[in-house]
């Protein structure tokens, strides 16, 4: 993900580096819009992306089976499809998240690897003939094309299974309760009322004439469901309270939606060369989006409310969580 430097957006200011928040530190801009401070800055959110990426990818490297035996094949495509590079933005946010709750790092980056092996079984499955039918995903062939679609379902199937056995293991979590509530929410957030009612609504919305709350709650559902229990993972690990649940689904939600806008914002004025997929395909599948309802402006401009609301989420929790404050900006100038 190619991210901007132009845009900031105010987390809050922490005195004495306690930890506890202080109230907002906001400084005005020419725009309008708060920018912030010079002290309250944190490191470059880019250099954090790629931090995360780095844990989750050795994770990752340590629980994906080595190709062996008569099914290599299989554990071949599990790895030519999870290593294929792309955002790691899921697991950026179970680690971001997790920080603000003293989560030991090892365990937010088995989950931040469920979260991403998971999101990385749909994508498998969404390129399939059967459903989206593409032949590019980040940036070279999709799974199907690279072996042949069989290998690519059982691939698909495998990756979903293992994140639910990366969650159960002890080394995620010494209490069994937490362990369980990090898999009955991923169960939610990908099941039929989740991720997979959103793909089911997707896949018929060409024969439907949808409006925007239609569209915002398929949105919510297909992508904004992994993202909730991204945020949402950090504070079941550490125990929090419900609010603290509550208020980062919250800021999921938002920033989800962020991110869904300026993926069909791409769809429309983005390259393959850019993005490493195939573009156009919203238009030419007769799909409504926000941008086809509102037009490039009126996306761009609500694209922006949201992610203003989503910063404005964190307020409670100081400058303990900058990243994840200036995340919802930097989305709106992303370029893959």
């Amino acid at each position: 993900m190619v991210l901007s430097k132009s845009r900031n957006y105010p987390c809050m200011f922490c005195g004495n580096e306690t930890g506890r928040s202080h109230g907002v530190f906001m400084v005005g801009s020419n725009s309008g819009a708060p920018r912030m401070s010079a002290r309250t800055q944190s490191l470059s959110l880019p250099t954090a992306l790629r931090d995360a990426s780095r844990t989750v990818d050795e994770m990752l490297e340590s629980i994906l089976p080595a190709p062996h035996g008569l099914q290599a094949r299989v554990h071949e495509a599990m790895r030519y499809a999870t290593f294929a590079g792309g955002k790691r933005l899921r697991p950026f946010l179970v680690l971001s998240a997790a920080k603000l709750f003293g989560v030991a790092p090892a365990r937010a980056a088995r989950v931040a690897a469920a979260i991403e092996v998971l999101h990385t079984y749909s994508l498998v499955h969404d390129d399939l003939p059967c459903m989206d039918d593409d032949d590019l995903r980040r940036g070279r062939p999709t799974t199907h094309i690279a072996f042949d679609e069989m290998t690519a379902v059982l691939a698909g199937d495998a990756l979903l299974t293992i994140a639910f056995e990366i969650l159960a293991r002890p080394e995620t979590h010494s209490s069994a309760e937490v362990r369980s509530a990090l898999v009955l929410r991923l169960a939610e957030a990908a099941g039929s009322n989740g991720m997979i009612g959103g793909q089911m609504i997707d896949m018929q919305a060409g024969q439907n004439a949808f409006g925007s709350d239609e569209i915002i709650h398929l949105q919510r559902l297909k992508t904004g469901q992994l993202f909730e229990f991204s945020c949402e993972a950090g504070a079941i690990l550490g125990q929090a309270k419900q609010e603290d649940r509550d208020r980062l689904r919250s800021y999921a939600r938002d920033m989800g939606l962020v991110f869904q806008i300026t993926d069909d914002l791409l769809d429309v004025t983005s390259t393959a060369e850019k993005t490493g997929k195939a573009v156009g395909k919203d238009k030419e599948q007769g799909k409504a989006t926000l941008v086809a309802i509102m037009g490039i402006d009126g996306a761009r401009a609500e694209a922006e409310k949201l992610a203003r609301r989503a910063s404005a989420t964190l307020a409670p929790y100081g400058n303990a969580a900058p990243e994840l404050c200036e995340l919802p900006l930097y989305l709106l100038d992303r370029e893959s």
